[in-house]
């Protein structure tokens, strides 16, 4: 297992970004993510603004379906740690059973139906080129 650097221990590049994610998130709390990739600062940073630039800018869909799309995502690609933290994070920006439900049926047909698509490798319709 990667070493976790605790914010008492990290260097003051990392101390940066954490106090960033501190302020961002309104919390004091830095998940085991942030402090695993700790371990490269450039990469800590680079990741941290790559979030954070994705999952806080305003725009034009809302916090929880960022999560939502995350969480897809992240069951797609069979990562346990980012269904864990981004279902955490769902459920206080107000997701309940019901809709964690519907988002995995959801993405189980996408994944179901993109395999046949790729399996039968079908063309695409000329109406739905754009």
């Amino acid at each position: 297992m990667t070493k976790l650097i605790e914010y008492e221990e990290a260097s003051e590049e990392v101390r940066a970004v954490y106090d960033d994610i501190r302020i961002t998130r309104q919390n004091d709390y830095i998940n085991n993510f942030w402090k695993a990739i700790a371990n490269h600062p450039p990469t800590l940073q680079r990741t941290w603004q790559a979030v954070k630039e994705v999952m806080t800018t305003p725009g034009e869909i809302d916090p929880l379906m960022r999560e939502l799309i995350y969480i897809a995502v992240s069951a797609t690609n069979g990562c346990e740690y980012c269904i864990a933290s981004h279902t955490a994070a769902a459920r206080a920006k107000g997701m309940d059973d019901n809709m964690f439900g519907e988002l995995m049926a959801i993405a189980a047909t996408a994944n179901m139906t993109n395999r046949l698509a790729n399996g039968y490798q079908i063309p695409v319709d000329e109406r739905f080129k754009t």
